[in-house]
């Protein structure tokens, strides 16, 4: 990718003796959407919080639009916006006065109705911000990130706490903006929010970067095995070393990746029926990039 937009080399960020970014290498294409995906704790905001301007880095390389974000330079600021998970917001002023009150920030901000159209909002141009919806007040805060008319966008968790509907619209808001060449870092815990919207994913565990590529070749590395799930019952006899060796259990919640779907199956339905278990919510299908991201997560969380 010869136009990037973020390039990083061996990232590396310290708290003391803590190390919670580990030589991490990221690069991001200028007009893709990219998201970075990891568990609580694993040095995603760290990361993001460097390319972002907002925390210094311990050591590596790192360019953002040309720019090293750590000098904290204003022309660097102008070129990137930033959506965190809350805004503070003038709630007695309308979306529009509030849109056009960060568009006087800039210089070059983009037009105040291109913005509102771009984020779906025309109906509500004119409500003030203390009515809108928790969906409507997201899209707001994605207006305002847009209000300089950014080359990059930090997306950080947009969707969280979303129906399904507003949810499928705030993914077409992001399609939008990859329509208009933005190029758009998203962070998301949603698996198939990232699956289907980002052209590229890493997800990081412990500080390191443990898979990179299109959700499709990260799925499509596992595509010879099968996904199974189920919900156990409170307090099961132990389950079957066959299923027991390949399982993945998180409290009720079991995920097994195999190459032999039929013998797990078969020992499965047989122990559940030789103890006289209800195995609910069963499903037989191959995997996603969330079946991925649990696979990767809980290998390398129990790496010493």
């Amino acid at each position: 990718m010869a136009d990037l937009a973020i390039d990083v080399k061996e990232l590396r960020k310290s708290y003391g003796g803590f190390e919670a970014v580990k030589g991490v290498d990221l690069s991001v294409a200028t007009g893709e959407v990219f998201s970075l995906l990891g568990p609580n704790g694993a040095g995603k905001t760290t990361v993001v919080e460097i390319l972002e301007g907002h925390r210094k880095r311990s050591a590596g390389t790192v360019s953002v639009l040309g720019h090293d974000p750590g000098k904290a330079e204003r022309e660097f600021k102008r070129r990137i916006g930033i959506v965190l998970q809350e805004t503070g917001i003038e709630r007695f002023l309308t979306v529009a006065e509030v849109i056009d009150r960060f568009r006087g920030y800039y210089p070059h901000p983009r037009p105040l109705d291109e913005i509102i159209e771009l984020v779906g909002l025309q109906e509500k141009r004119d409500e003030r911000v203390r009515k809108l919806s928790g969906g409507q007040q997201r899209r707001l805060d994605v207006a305002i990130g847009l209000a300089g008319d950014p080359e990059l966008l930090f997306l950080d968790e947009p969707t969280t706490g979303f129906d399904p509907s507003a949810r499928r619209n705030a993914w077409e808001m992001v399609r939008n903006l990859r329509d208009l060449g933005k190029t758009v870092f998203l962070t998301t815990h949603y698996m198939d929010e990232a699956q289907h919207l980002a052209d590229r994913v890493a997800i990081i565990v412990q500080g390191r970067i443990v898979a990179e590529g299109p959700p499709g070749s990260l799925v499509g590395a596992e595509a010879a095995k099968t996904a199974v799930r189920f919900v156990l019952p409170p307090d099961p006899p132990g389950l079957p070393p066959e299923v027991a060796d390949v399982a993945l259990v998180r409290g009720d919640a079991v995920s097994i990746q195999t190459d032999d779907p039929v013998g797990v199956l078969h020992a499965l339905t047989g122990w559940a029926l030789s103890n006289d278990v209800e195995i609910r919510e069963l499903t037989v299908a191959q995997p996603s990039l969330e079946d991925v991201y649990l696979s990767l997560t809980s290998v390398e969380e129990r790496s010493p």
